[in-house]
């Protein structure tokens, strides 16, 4: 598959969290039309707003949406593509990438691909990271490193808005390379699912937490 250098305006594309919307608008036209059918409806009604509560901690956030083409042999066929950073901002974090041939189905792909990729991040008392920590994904390359209170996230591009979703409201992040939303965003995964507390530090090298420290 080939990628155009076509990007669609983000401000011209539904969000992340309008696409869940739209499906459950789909769920009560179709349970509308089977009124009557006893209390197999409230319980079906019951489940979805336990699902959507269960929904409603998660963040979604769309980093990029592009048009691509993949040749075939009738010709070329149209697609997008969109990239789509989860997150429910205490620690937990996921990137992901749908296709599709409609923006909205390939932006709930992404939802339900950066879902099953989360990254459990430890999180200081001070909403920063324990280390320093590096990250690499292709040609791209993310430093990430904690901050003192107050210095908020430093950051650009989808490194940001990984560090955000995940909760982390003091860090200081340079991005070194590439410039490839998908590559950095990737690369502040790695760089977040290779951090340690200072005490899983201490339990993995059998030493105390004193030794660590001094």
């Amino acid at each position: 598959m080939t990628e155009t250098n076509d990007q669609i305006q983000t401000s011209d594309i539904p969000g992340a969290a309008d696409v869940p919307a739209a499906a459950e608008g789909q769920q009560e036209r179709r349970g509308g039309r089977g009124e009557g059918k006893g209390d197999r409806k409230g319980g079906r009604g019951r489940d979805n707003r336990r699902g959507q509560e269960r929904d409603s901690e998660w963040q979604e956030r769309v980093v990029q949406i592009r048009r691509v083409s993949k040749t075939v042999k009738g010709g070329k066929k149209m697609s997008f593509r969109a990239i789509v950073v989860v997150g429910n901002e205490r620690g937990q974090v996921g990137v992901g990438v749908g296709k599709a041939g409609d923006v909205i189905g390939a932006v709930r792909k992404g939802v339900a691909d950066g879902k099953k990729h989360l990254v459990k991040v430890p999180l200081t008392r001070h909403s920063s990271i324990p280390t320093l920590s590096n990250g690499r994904d292709g040609a791209a390359s993310v430093l990430i490193r904690p901050a003192a209170p107050g210095t908020g996230v430093i950051a650009g591009g989808s490194i940001r808005t990984v560090l955000e979703l995940a909760g982390i409201k003091n860090v200081l992040a340079k991005r070194l390379g590439s410039k490839t939303p998908l590559n950095n965003a990737r690369a502040a995964m790695e760089a977040l699912s290779a951090l340690r507390t200072h005490k899983e530090t201490a339990k993995e090298r059998g030493i105390s937490l004193e030794q660590i420290y001094s």
